[in-house]
């Protein structure tokens, strides 16, 4: 079909400056289709800025980074109201927000101010400035990035703004042959750095059409409840896994249900399938609810991690 051939045209050109990390190519452009926001998590140097810039130009989208501070202030996103003095009125400057794709790097440095500011533009598509609401670009994606590793300076991210993220991406460091690939590819580049030179296969306005199509996946009704069974057990983790009863103080809310039938749907478009398998559930159900889960300390002291319940759990539920 011509819509999936430029949606893999997308994804070669990813390929052609990213080396490795498939899962993290696929996810992106299932996020896209979904119409998703994504939290990418992994320690510096692993590309994540590369890549985000990469997918803006793949997209012929407007894009802007911003690197999340303590001192970041909300109006450094939204924009603000500027006075002229020349004629006595206020002139509206928009902020990064403004445009189609954002990157929040570091997003956890913010202070809940900024974080608030942010959340109303995740889940609403718009902002409030000067009690004036105004509209943000219909395509609109916030790519944000945290570092696992560095925890001070930083402020833990509300759960309500978690459950805005489609998916949360964990990133790990290259296999020796991809880091070697790397590392030639760095020797040949100018000053060390490869640029994003990514050639736009797509326009928002097409990617827009597509998630329409998406719509049109259909869901059999078995699969739709293996999926929403899913995420009910993350709230109900004892009647499935008795002896980690009580170690999950919040499971996922019915948006995760949400969030995986779409993320699902999304994937079987990419997969050229105009219906929705158990196994595209499956493949995206970790990304779509390891961020949703609050663990309880027993399941810290047990070392047992939001990924180990939710693969459980997976496990545990009848699959049609």
């Amino acid at each position: 079909m011509p819509e999936q051939q430029s949606l893999s045209a997308l994804k070669v050109q990813l390929q052609s400056i990213i080396v490795g990390q498939e899962a993290l190519l696929d996810r992106l452009i299932i996020a896209l289709l979904a119409g998703g926001h994504v939290l990418l998590e992994g320690p510096p140097g692993l590309a994540k800025t590369t890549v985000v810039h990469a997918l803006a130009s793949g997209l012929d989208a407007s894009f802007q980074r911003v690197q999340f501070t303590p001192d970041l202030m909300p109006g450094d996103l939204t924009g603000s109201e500027i006075y002229e003095p020349a004629n006595g009125s206020f002139r509206f400057v928009s902020g990064p927000l403004f445009h189609e794709i954002l990157l929040a790097d570091e997003i956890n440095r913010a202070p809940p101010k900024v974080q608030s500011a942010l959340l109303e533009a995740m889940a609403e598509h718009q902002v409030t400035v000067g009690g004036t609401t105004r509209r943000l670009p219909e395509l609109f994606m916030v790519l944000a990035t945290q570092n696992p590793l560095e925890q001070s300076g930083t402020y833990p991210l509300p759960e309500a703004q978690l459950d805005r993220f489609l998916f949360k991406i964990v990133l790990d460091y290259p296999s020796l042959s991809e880091e070697i690939e790397i590392t030639r590819r760095a020797r040949t580049a100018y000053d060390g750095h490869v640029e994003a030179a990514v050639s736009a296969v797509l326009k928002p306005v097409d990617l827009l059409a597509l998630r329409d199509r998406v719509d049109e996946v259909f869901i059999e009704e078995r699969v739709e409840r293996f999926a929403v069974e899913i995420v009910v057990a993350t709230r109900k983790l004892g009647d499935y896994v008795a002896e980690w009863r009580g170690m999950v103080q919040a499971g996922a809310s019915p948006r995760a249900s949400i969030a995986l039938l779409r993320a699902a749907s999304a994937r079987a478009f990419l997969e050229r399938r105009d219906y929705v398998l158990p196994e595209d559930v499956i493949a995206l159900a970790p990304d779509v609810l390891r961020h949703r889960l609050v663990l309880d300390f027993a399941a810290e002291a047990d070392a047992v991690s939001a990924d180990d319940i939710v693969h459980r759990l997976i496990a545990a539920v009848p699959a049609p």
